[in-house]
């Protein structure tokens, strides 16, 4: 029979709070007839703080008084829900073919998606990134023989997942400069108004 859990602090609390026998509560919990005597003795246990069944989801009350009213009567130990184990991720299997196109299809986004960063584009189509710089800087094996891969009609990623992406590097990519001369003549200004602040004044002479 499966037992309680902290079956001494469950004792306890049974003994002090039930009018159930030593016999009743020795069998529920496991303990010889003479420690739940004990525990009523004060001599057992205490130290030990009560633990409510019911609160803990082992027995019920209705259980408790069923047995209270018939002293042959056995608890029974209400039954949890099995907690099911969390099964382990399953790494997706990428066919042989589908790895070759793999750097074409990061050929691809650094092409037409300058904008997007090196980790986006390796959570997009599940590579690493001293993949993607090779790429980028031109020395992965396949170097000039790329071909035009779009990671969406390969099935490296979905269309949805590559909006996502192009939204967010957008959103955190440097805003361009509208006039670059007049952004230019500001810094300039900016720059010598500094200079002036630095430089020592001159002091005034008197006659």
């Amino acid at each position: 029979m499966t037992k309680p859990l902290m079956p001494k602090a469950t004792a306890v609390w049974l003994v002090e709070k039930t009018g159930l026998t030593f016999l009743q509560i020795a069998e529920f919990t496991g303990l010889h007839p003479l420690e739940i005597q004990s525990i009523a003795d004060d001599e057992y246990a205490f130290k030990i703080r009560g633990l409510d069944p019911i609160i803990a989801g082992q027995l019920t009350a209705e259980e408790i008084k069923r047995c209270e009213a018939d002293p042959e009567a056995k608890l029974k130990l209400r039954k949890l829900p099995a907690i099911k184990a969390k099964e382990p991720k399953k790494k997706k299997y990428t066919p042989l073919i589908k790895r070759q196109e793999r750097p074409d299809a990061i050929y691809f986004l650094i092409r037409k998606h300058p904008e997007l960063t090196d980790a986006q584009i390796c959570k997009l189509i599940g590579t690493t990134k001293n993949t993607v710089q090779s790429i980028r800087d031109k020395t992965h094996w396949k170097t000039g023989t790329f071909e035009t891969v779009d990671p969406v009609t390969s099935g490296f990623c979905t269309q949805i997942e590559l909006s996502e992406a192009l939204r967010k590097a957008e959103k955190y990519a440097p805003k361009p400069i509208d006039n670059p001369e007049e952004a230019s003549e500001k810094l300039l200004s900016l720059s010598d108004m500094a200079l002036e602040e630095r430089a020592p004044h001159s002091e005034k002479s008197y006659d």
